[in-house]
């Protein structure tokens, strides 16, 4: 299944406090596994910079992706991004079987 990386910036009254923020978190994810039962969550980060948060995911397909950042966009009032993601190993893999200069 494809990795996705899933950037997140929320909307500054979205939240009022760091409890808050804890129970927006918790509302999410419940809501994600309802209804993308299929997507495994790796891992999340806060990030400094024009993001707040940075999760990596591996869903089934792009609209899965994009399922799952339509719904915490609902939540969070956010503004999110999916990238998908190559490990490094298998981009090299890849790349070893490009045609050299012609």
């Amino acid at each position: 299944m494809p990795t996705f990386i899933m950037l997140t910036r929320l909307n500054p009254d979205a939240v009022r406090s760091p409890r808050g923020l804890e129970q927006l978190e918790r509302d999410a994810m419940k809501r994600v596994r309802e209804e993308c039962p299929d997507v495994e969550w790796l891992n999340s980060y806060a990030v400094l910079g024009p993001c707040d948060y940075l999760d990596v995911f591996i869903a089934n397909d792009i609209e899965t992706a994009a399922r799952v950042s339509a719904l915490i966009r609902t939540f969070g009032h956010a503004h999110t991004e999916i990238w998908t993601a190559t490990e490094w190993d298998r981009f090299k893999d890849l790349v070893r079987t490009l045609p050299g200069p012609g």
